[in-house]
């Protein structure tokens, strides 16, 4: 045990000295004050097309990936995968110790956003990180119970729509007070929902304040690929919340999860120390998404017999959830 340890935390380690480039809380980079664009500046003619465009995308996914899954290299790498499942609960674990040490030596606790103002905050902090470095349950379950202390203790100063932006760290939690449970099984269920619907939310902020995204874009030079910084927005936008949907809805399956996770890591590209605080812990979560897959996780649209009833299914489904959370946000932001 000691060993498999060692080895994963070597592994933890080498991930740091990556160059990591992910999605981007606007907020973070962008002095400027946000302001909420219209309703009709938010459902341009372009968004429409986009939003159509991935809804009728993923009717096709869901028939698609079946036949995927059914190719031999896929079929051998869910085999090798499949092998590491035993260490999810330990990559957590150290992946969550490892950024609570990158965001307290930052001077921070769980995002850039939030600075630490008293030694409590840095003490629970640290006790956190050495109880999950911990290799016993019991102490793993103490440090969760401190993380959401912590989480609370921001919710009441910062607002619930706020921490929205950070509910996989709630997940993150749950899973940990799960592990060696009879509801066990439910721990990484629960952390695909928290983080899913954390991606989805934080997608409609560049949707909602473009002007923040587009002082971003323009600061920092993110190069946009030949589109306007406009349209190049709105498709940043779409990429991290068609991830957070697949996420929540069970589509996503290992291979695609690959692919579509270099697209993420590669969307809005802003490299830094800041980055690194914000997002390695959303990397650890999309690591043990590709090493556990969802083969516990019935998808919704599964429900329904006929392939054009799935199709249709899952199609309005997202045209629904994207218009909830884009009138949510537009409300309560």
């Amino acid at each position: 045990m000691k060993n498999m340890y060692t080895r994963i935390f070597i592994f933890m380690a080498s991930l740091l000295i990556v160059p990591t480039i992910a999605e981007a809380h606007v907020k973070w980079f962008t002095g400027i004050v946000p302001e909420k664009a219209t309703i009709p500046n938010i459902l341009s003619p372009f968004f429409i097309f986009i939003a159509l465009f991935v809804a009728v995308l993923l009717a096709f996914l869901t028939q698609a990936l079946p036949a995927l899954s059914r190719w031999k290299l896929a079929q051998t790498i869910d085999s090798k995968l499949d092998q590491l499942r035993p260490y999810s609960f330990i990559v957590l674990k150290l992946g969550t110790a490892f950024a609570l040490v990158i965001q307290l030596l930052a001077g921070t606790l769980f995002a850039p956003e939030f600075e630490i103002d008293s030694s409590t905050e840095t003490i629970l902090g640290w006790i956190t990180v050495a109880l999950m470095l911990i290799p016993n349950h019991w102490f793993t379950k103490a440090g969760a119970v401190i993380m959401l202390w912590l989480l609370i203790h921001l919710t009441i100063h910062y607002g619930i729509f706020h921490m929205l932006d950070y509910g996989f760290y709630w997940a993150i939690a749950g899973v940990l007070l799960l592990e060696k449970t009879k509801k066990a099984v439910w721990g990484f269920p629960f952390l695909y929902l928290g983080t899913g619907l954390s991606l989805c939310w934080v997608a409609v902020e560049k949707w909602v304040f473009p002007n923040m995204v587009l002082d971003v874009v323009h600061t920092h030079h993110v190069p946009t690929f030949g589109f306007a910084p406009e349209s190049f927005v709105v498709m940043a936008a779409f990429i991290e919340f068609v991830v957070g949907y697949l996420l929540v809805v069970g589509i996503l399956n290992r291979l695609l999860a690959v692919v579509l996770t270099g697209i993420f890591v590669s969307t809005t590209m802003l490299f830094g120390m800041t980055e690194l605080v914000g997002h390695f812990m959303i990397h650890i979560v999309l690591l043990i998404f590709i090493i556990e897959g969802v083969s516990f996780y019935k998808p919704p649209f599964s429900m329904h017999q006929s392939k054009l009833n799935q199709m249709v299914f899952i199609s309005l489904n997202f045209i629904f959830v994207l218009s909830t959370f884009v009138l949510i946000y537009y409300r309560f932001a």
